[in-house]
């Protein structure tokens, strides 16, 4: 008698836990949905400024960018996602300079630490909130952030500076000489009225 009551005891608690159950799915399917439709809602979808999806470079509208291969981003990094190579150039004045070459990014192994934006000398960083960076291999994670051509830079000798007019030039020479020979006049005089007075020159540079 005891297990029969038992029985239907547990067929009872197990119809009551199924309409709890179905009492919860049919309260969810009423209440409003809170989950984005990702990717029907891609022209609407709102993105924070502050969100850190992917490194780039920054360019100005000439196309040019502010790296100046120092290295620095590439230290900063725990776990070695950035891979700089220099390449020296030769300036017009003779001497060599270190250029970026390519600016290499693994974005499979960022942590997005924000680290090397933080710590450039140069302001030459930022992390865009552009999150579609999903893709099927490693190797396209891998990203060389220097891609834009470079402007061709005029290495060519600078112009001479065009010399002083001649007329110019002579005045000054004319003013300089006629002023030298002012002061020379009036040392002059002044150490023949001393002589005359019995008195000797007075030395101007002598500290008195």
């Amino acid at each position: 008698m005891s297990s029969i009551k038992e029985y239907f005891s547990e067929i009872g608690s197990g119809l009551k836990s199924l309409v709890d159950g179905m009492a919860v799915t049919g309260k969810e399917l009423l209440t409003p949905k809170v989950t984005e439709c990702y990717p029907e809602n891609r022209a609407t979808l709102q993105i924070a400024d502050r969100f850190r999806a992917t490194l780039t470079l920054k360019y100005d509208s000439e196309g040019r960018h502010k790296c100046i291969a120092c290295g620095i981003c590439q230290m900063n990094c725990p776990n070695g996602t950035i891979q700089l190579t220099t390449k020296m150039v030769d300036l017009p004045d003779g001497k060599k300079k270190r250029k970026l070459d390519k600016y290499m990014y693994d974005l499979g192994s960022c942590t997005f630490c924000m680290l090397c934006v933080t710590t450039c000398p140069q302001d030459a960083l930022e992390f865009t909130n552009d999150f579609e960076q999903a893709t099927f291999t490693r190797e396209s994670l891998l990203k060389q952030l220097n891609y834009r051509p470079e402007p061709k830079e005029d290495l060519t000798a600078p112009a001479p500076k065009p010399a002083m007019d001649p007329e110019k030039l002579a005045k000054i020479k004319a003013e300089a000489l006629a002023k030298a020979a002012k002061i020379k006049a009036e040392k002059e005089a002044a150490a023949k009225a001393a002589a005359e007075s019995g008195e000797a020159p007075k030395d101007d540079n002598k500290e008195n």
